[in-house]
């Protein structure tokens, strides 16, 4: 198995962890803000001890500040509207509707980096973004809570652009910056726009004591800090194209662990969906 999909399915299985921690967020009526807060400010904090600790050096900090802003302000825009968007609706209608952003980073590698996938890899993207099309399909049925929810779904949308934006961006910041120092800065920066959203998010729906807000967030920022450095390293020697693909159904791990924790319906086409993941993902690794 080549290196760069090995540490793919580690982010895939850290990513769906992460992702699940907001639904237990949403679940606890944490303040969103501090949740992020407590999650960026540990990633920062990790990423920086290793920086300086392995005597790393920048070569170029403009353009170093510039990737961070941008991946910084979507990263930051997808998990808090993420976030918001699981107080309104189940994560088995909100993840897979997120997840169409894979679509856009697909067509988007595919064009600007070149990416040539092989036959099977092909059938394994379009696998992967049909599993997507598929759950996403459920959210329309009647009877699906807070299926309408129209706030829910514009938090969606919003989720959904700024994942492109974030993935597109680590994959530059994978080929031309350090990738401690890339992880540092862009969480810093998030650390501090969340801090700054923490009154405008706080409405008589959220918890007023932040306790389980600054918990969470801090383990979330445990299994971000391995995940997304192993993100990272895939990126800087694989394509895009896969890597994404992959790592874009996190929201089945997710989904598996509201139905096992929160007793979320695990209805027949999610089961399906379950399965032609699993054979998406043995597809890619060819």
């Amino acid at each position: 198995m080549k290196d760069w999909y090995l540490l793919t399915l580690v982010t895939l299985l850290l990513f769906g962890v992460q992702r699940f921690l907001y639904k237990v967020s949403a679940e606890r009526k944490c303040n969103t803000a501090w949740t992020s807060f407590a999650f960026m400010g540990t990633v920062s904090l990790i990423s920086a001890v290793f920086f300086y600790a392995g005597d790393h050096t920048i070569a170029d900090w403009r353009y170093l500040f510039v990737i961070s802003l941008i991946n910084s302000a979507a990263f930051l825009s997808g998990t808090v509207t993420t976030m918001e968007a699981l107080k309104r609706v189940s994560a088995s209608i909100a993840y897979p509707l997120i997840r169409l952003s894979t679509a856009f980073v697909v067509v988007f590698s595919i064009l600007y980096f070149g990416d040539r996938p092989s036959p099977l890899q092909v059938a394994g993207i379009f696998l992967a973004l049909a599993v997507i099309l598929l759950l996403a399909g459920l959210s329309s049925a009647p009877g699906t809570p807070d299926g309408g929810s129209r706030k829910g779904f514009l938090l969606i949308c919003i989720a959904c652009l700024s994942g492109a934006v974030a993935a597109i961006s680590s994959k530059f910041a994978a080929l031309h910056v350090n990738l401690l120092g890339f992880m540092a800065l862009s969480y810093c920066m998030s650390m501090v726009f969340s801090f700054a959203l923490r009154n405008r998010l706080q409405t008589e729906r959220e918890n007023a004591n932040h306790r389980d807000a600054l918990i969470i967030g801090f383990v979330m920022g445990i299994v971000n800090f391995a995940g997304f450095y192993a993100l990272l390293r895939a990126l800087s020697t694989g394509p895009l194209s896969i890597i994404v693909s992959v790592t874009g159904m996190y929201f089945v791990i997710a989904i598996i662990l509201s139905v096992l924790i929160y007793r979320e319906r695990l209805s027949g086409p999610r089961i399906a969906a379950i399965v032609l993941t699993v054979l998406s993902i043995i597809l890619m690794r060819s």
